[in-house]
């Protein structure tokens, strides 16, 4: 199974609904692939997406999962794990497991999905405490941070790729996402607080520039690598919704080529954190969706699937052009290509 993971820890860079255009066209186009999707998320957005989004009952529809005993979500997989956080339980993971197309049959029939649920942000302090736990002879914050991993381990025959949709921080869960991962797709936006994001980022997986050798010891590189765990590579860097800031001669042209020339001087001083040597074959433009992005949203809805012309959203008529739709699965599928 290969394991991608949507993540930034700086908020607003489009994360989560580039990873719903990315993982419902990658279903598309490998029909014979079986894709797992799990939202790591508490604001479960990209289950939201999944399920129907805002206008076709997404938020209800994704309250029934997780109203299912047992609760049919990350969260309701954890829950059983706090009481037995360093020794697996028995359980089945497909108990935790479901079909988004059979609640918006307009998503590939490939994909299922781990829901997200925002016990987890329920469940944090809990987690934290548990992986601080002095056990003799247990590295108690490995048994805690192999939890999906754990998950995983009884689905390798079942699905052939998985993507996680991360939540924008560094938070314990966030950590367990990242760990049992293998590939980081990092979306950025053309300002200079995404440049600032993509050092932090990298400095958080992988213990780069770290203000004092105090916080080595306690880094999650450092504890993953002193465990014999693999770190997740990156894997694409999204540069999204550029059509909104670009211009020949833009600020913003100059951040993006800032980004590009930490990424050369990382791939020359690191290689080993990326799974590409040239800065071309591991970044994608990515336009802005616009009225497309808006009303693909708001239904749910691959742009695949999106038709084109006037719609009514919220009360609001808006009009979505096919040439912007075109553009808006051209740029989809570029970063397809990449995965």
């Amino acid at each position: 199974m290969l394991k991608y993971a949507f993540w930034n820890n700086k908020g607003g860079t489009g994360k989560t609904s580039l990873a719903f255009q990315a993982i419902c066209r990658y279903a598309e186009l490998n029909p014979e692939k079986r894709v797992l999707v799990i939202d790591a998320c508490p604001q479960a957005n990209v289950s939201e997406l999944l399920l129907g989004g805002l206008t076709n009952n997404g938020g209800s529809k994704l309250l029934q999962e997780q109203g299912h005993v047992p609760r049919r979500s990350l969260g309701g997989y954890f829950q059983i794990r706090l009481p037995s956080p360093f020794n697996i339980p028995v359980f089945d993971a497909h108990d935790y497991i479901m079909s988004p197309r059979t609640q918006n049959h307009l998503i590939p029939a490939n994909v299922s999905l781990v829901c997200g649920d925002p016990l987890l942000e329920l469940q944090s302090n809990a987690i934290n405490t548990l992986s601080n736990t002095q056990i003799p002879g247990t590295d108690t914050w490995i048994a805690v941070v192999d939890w999906i991993t754990d998950f995983l381990a009884q689905l390798e025959d079942d699905f052939d790729t998985l993507f996680i949709d991360c939540n924008p921080s560094f938070s314990l869960y966030t950590q367990i996402a990242l760990s049992s991962a293998d590939r980081l797709v990092i979306p950025v936006m053309a300002d200079d607080s995404s440049r600032r994001a993509v050092q932090n980022a990298l400095s958080l997986v992988y213990g780069l520039s770290l203000p004092s050798p105090i916080y080595t010891t306690y880094a999650f590189n450092t504890k993953l690598i002193n465990a014999g765990r693999p770190l997740p590579r990156v894997h694409v860097i999204a540069k999204n919704r550029i059509t909104q800031y670009m211009g020949p001669a833009s600020a913003y042209a100059a951040v993006l080529a800032a980004i590009e020339a930490d990424i050369s001087r990382l791939l020359v001083s690191h290689p080993q954190y990326f799974t590409f040597s040239v800065v071309e074959d591991g970044t994608v433009d990515i336009r802005d969706f616009q009225t497309t992005g808006v009303v693909a949203f708001a239904r749910g809805l691959p742009f695949e699937r999106l038709t084109s012309g006037k719609q009514t959203i919220g009360g609001h008529r808006v009009a979505v052009k096919e040439e912007y739709r075109q553009n808006a699965i051209k740029s989809v599928n570029a970063l397809v290509a990449k995965l």
